[in-house]
């Protein structure tokens, strides 16, 4: 297997493991509630604590990978998650949980940002945006695996057994530390560093440098921002919205998130092929008013096939979308603080786009649908106008770090 394979490999499987291990959290939750005798609202803070984790995680492993190396800190990151979703495990009071996510939530930040940066400097640029989506794949085929060992774990050994599970990204991380040679990239921007001897300056300072690199940095987290924001809406919402609008039975919506899972991994697949023929601005252009007319008209979906071909359609386009950023933040900065950008700006979307299911639960309590749906298609306009504002010189095709 070439290195590119490798790269694409490992940053799926560590992907996949981070979406199992996210969601080992939603089919548990049930009886973690029971179990500690808690009300929601603090069951609900474990998702909050795990997404400031994963702030954190994303800004000090992108630092230390930007420095130290790729390949060496990505193994740490997934050891670091791995730890954390063992030891869930063998909390006995909501406190620790939350101590145990949090350090779980900063391997899992730490992971994402690494693996794409890895894979952005390992393909070349006209290949870079399917290389991505690969990747981006990897959270729902992690989506699909927890679904499987829930129902099989959950019933019989109870939730303890399930973040028990947590113990097996420890022998991937071994693999790829073992067969995994460090980024080619990153080991020639390391022998300029040393040539020139310059004084660099803080990797996060980087990313506010200049004005230009302010309003990139800025643009890029708002996109991310909605990106999270528009998933975590429809995602943890409309199955609830459906059954109440359309009397959908538990069992119809389940078939409703596999057909909007089917439909976000094509639109993944679509978009990264997309994004290298036609380029990000047009293709990011392209899916996000898309997204905005297909939640939109969806709150008028009625009957079960226009509700499942209406949800792979928003899922395809809604979703398809996110696997180019890590393509789309890589090609703004140089090596030297790709790791830092891509994971500072994307967990920085992530936490603040964590928080769109109480304004969407907020919104459906006090209103209805389809003001709902409006507020997620007016999300996708705002990310379109934001993506507007990046320059057009710095939108080529996933530059090198020379045209950077």
């Amino acid at each position: 297997m070439d290195y590119r394979k490798k790269t694409v490999v490992a940053s799926v499987a560590g992907l996949t493991l981070e979406g199992m291990d996210i969601m080992f959290i939603s089919f548990a939750m049930t009886m973690i509630i029971s179990e500690f005798n808690i009300d929601l609202a603090t069951g609900g803070l474990i998702s909050s604590i795990t997404n400031i984790g994963m702030l954190l995680g994303g800004i000090i492993f992108g630092v230390l990978a930007d420095k130290y190396g790729r390949v060496k800190v990505f193994t740490y990151t997934v050891l670091l998650f791995a730890m954390g979703t063992a030891l869930t495990g063998l909390a006995t009071n909501i406190e620790q949980v939350y101590i145990y996510r949090f350090i779980a939530g900063l391997g899992a930040g730490g992971e994402y940002g690494i693996g794409m940066a890895l894979v952005a400097e390992a393909w070349p640029k006209n290949k870079q945006g399917r290389a991505s989506s690969y990747v981006s794949v990897g959270a729902q085929y992690g989506v699909i695996i927890a679904a499987l060992l829930s129902a099989i774990i959950l019933p019989t050994l109870g939730w303890r057994a399930l973040f028990f599970v947590g113990v097996v990204p420890v022998i991937f991380a071994v693999i790829v530390r073992k067969n995994l040679d460090e980024s080619p990239e990153w080991l020639a921007a390391q022998k300029n560093k040393k040539i020139n001897n310059k004084n660099e300056k803080s990797k996060l300072v980087q990313l506010f440098e200049t004005p230009r690199t302010t309003m990139t940095t800025i643009s890029l987290i708002i996109m991310a921002t909605v990106q999270i924001a528009g998933y975590n809406g429809l995602m943890i919402w409309l199955p609830s919205m459906l059954q109440q609008s359309q009397g959908l039975s538990i069992s119809s919506s389940a078939l409703w998130t596999i057909s909007t899972a089917v439909g976000m991994i094509i639109g993944m697949l679509t978009f990264g092929r997309f994004m290298d023929r036609f380029g990000a601005k047009r293709a990011f252009g392209i899916f996000l008013l898309a997204s905005a007319c297909a939640v939109f008209l969806y709150s008028y979906a009625t009957g079960s096939v226009g509700v499942l071909l209406g949800g792979a359609i928003v899922g395809f386009f809604s979703n398809g979308m996110f696997a180019g950023y890590g393509a789309l933040i890589s090609s703004f900065y140089p090596v030297q603080i790709r790791s830092t950008a891509t994971n500072t700006i994307f967990n920085f979307g992530r936490a603040i786009g964590g928080f769109s299911p109480i304004l969407v639960g907020y919104i459906l309590q006090s209103y209805d649908m389809t003001v709902a749906m409006v507020y997620l298609a007016v999300l996708y306009c705002i990310s379109f106008i934001v993506m507007l504002t990046l320059k057009n010189s710095t939108w080529k095709p996933m530059q090198s770090i020379e045209e950077v």
